[in-house]
């Protein structure tokens, strides 16, 4: 077996950092822009006055970092050649976002609403895969510009992470469908075209089958957004969103009448391999800088870094990291050689198991820094508040446990999947 990173995706990093260097970082660093990084990025970041969504400035300068992207060709990295990109590969995304995430915060790479310099727009993939010609035509140009996108309505507020009973429900008229119900957690819809909506055409509660997704335009009558949920860190920009007598053609179908969530389990298993690395990225940041905290660092006369109190719980760590590290590169492999559906277990192990060690990694990394580790004056308070949403937002750690157990044990009515060993 080679474990060596294929030399494109190396190459790609390369041009990449050089491309941080000469662009992103001189941005970073005028007009100030440093505050939405240091010690106020909280404040900095955050409209206060407008239900705590994310401030115009902020947003402002996150698109200004998209365009250079854009204009450097880094941005579309996983988009097909013939949309401006470079037919990157899941193995070639989860290293890439583990990469970023490793240098810590900045304007290269901000998870808290999805920013990079290398897109995870997910959205356009799915677009590529199950959009209708017509959609295609509608978003496609957009969407791989990031000039235009659309949110995901999946999450209802009386049942969470069960996303087969679902109240929301779309009935036919004529050529048309009407849709009832609410959702909750609908990321990013102050800044959308559309959402993408989950709702129950068919069957019953539990039916896998019989879910239907509908892209509805932001501005259709009867959509509404009743609130803006603040949350552990701020700014937030998640929507409870209230859909009444909301009335879509049937070309607003995405994926097929009654196949909604089919394309939701395609996009969770390409977007949780990537948040994974990025767990994983920041994971290994918060460890590095507190061995190099702990070498400098001489209380009582010596360095930190003699006492086994601080050894051994970094080199635990540390030695998680590798073995994650490796578990994400072989499933980011298989879903490139055999799809999106074929490491479903391993996409919910590597989730689940990244999620909790950047927090981990996280609070043990303030424990090291002492005071100034739990002031905002570090960056890892920062990194354990976004990251412990992670291990609730698109399948809660059980959740991603109760998947991976389905297979293990036969529960699920899938093929069993490769690499299970009874």
């Amino acid at each position: 077996m080679n474990f060596e990173i294929p030399t494109e995706i190396t190459n790609f990093l390369a041009e990449v950092d050089l491309f941080i260097e000469k662009k992103i970082k001189p941005l970073e660093q005028i007009d100030d822009n440093i505050r939405f990084f240091d010690h106020r990025r909280e404040d900095a970041r955050t409209d206060w006055e407008r239900e705590g969504l994310p401030n115009e400035e902020w947003e402002l300068l996150l698109r200004k970092t998209k365009d250079l992207a854009i204009e450097a060709g880094i941005f579309s990295y996983p988009f097909p050649e013939e949309y401006g990109g470079r037919n990157g590969s899941n193995l070639g995304m989860a290293i890439i976002r583990e990469h970023l995430a490793g240098k810590g915060l900045g304007l290269h790479n901000d998870l808290q609403n999805e920013h990079s310099v290398v897109g995870n727009n997910i959205g356009l993939l799915l677009m590529l895969k199950y959009g209708t010609d017509a959609q295609k035509d509608q978003w496609l140009d957009g969407m791989k510009t990031a000039s235009q996108g659309f949110a995901f309505g999946i999450t209802e507020p009386e049942h969470g992470s069960d996303a087969t009973h679902m109240e929301t429900s779309a009935t036919r008229d004529g050529d048309h469908w009407i849709i009832n119900g609410e959702k909750t957690w609908n990321t990013g819809v102050h800044i959308a075209d559309a959402d993408m909506v989950m709702a129950r055409t068919s069957g019953k509660p539990g039916d896998a089958l019989g879910i239907t997704a509908f892209l509805v335009p932001m501005k259709t009558p009867g959509l509404k957004v009743e609130e803006y949920l603040w949350t552990f860190n701020m700014p937030s920009d998640h929507a409870r969103v209230s859909f009444t007598d909301v009335r879509v053609p049937s070309s607003s179908i995405f994926g097929g009448e009654g196949k909604g969530l089919m394309v939701i389990q395609h996009f969770f298993n390409e977007n949780r391999i990537r948040q994974a690395a990025s767990s994983l990225g920041a994971a290994q940041y918060c460890i590095n800088e507190s061995v190099k905290y702990a070498n400098e660092r001489k209380p009582f006369g010596k360095p930190l870094s003699t006492n086994q109190a601080i050894q051994f719980p970094l080199v635990d760590l540390n030695t998680r990291c590798e073995m994650l590290r490796a578990l994400i590169h072989k499933t980011a492999w298989l879903m490139d050689t055999d799809g999106a559906f074929s490491v479903s277990d391993k996409v919910s192990m590597c989730n689940y198991q990244a999620n909790r060690l950047c927090c981990e990694a996280a609070d043990f990394a303030m424990q090291v820094h002492g005071g100034m580790g739990y002031s905002r004056y570090k960056p890892f308070e920062h990194i354990y508040r976004h990251h412990r949403r992670y291990r609730i937002t698109e399948g809660a750690d059980e959740i991603q446990i109760r998947r991976a157990a389905g297979y293990l044990f036969g529960f699920m009515d899938q093929k069993k999947p490769k690499g299970v060993g009874v």
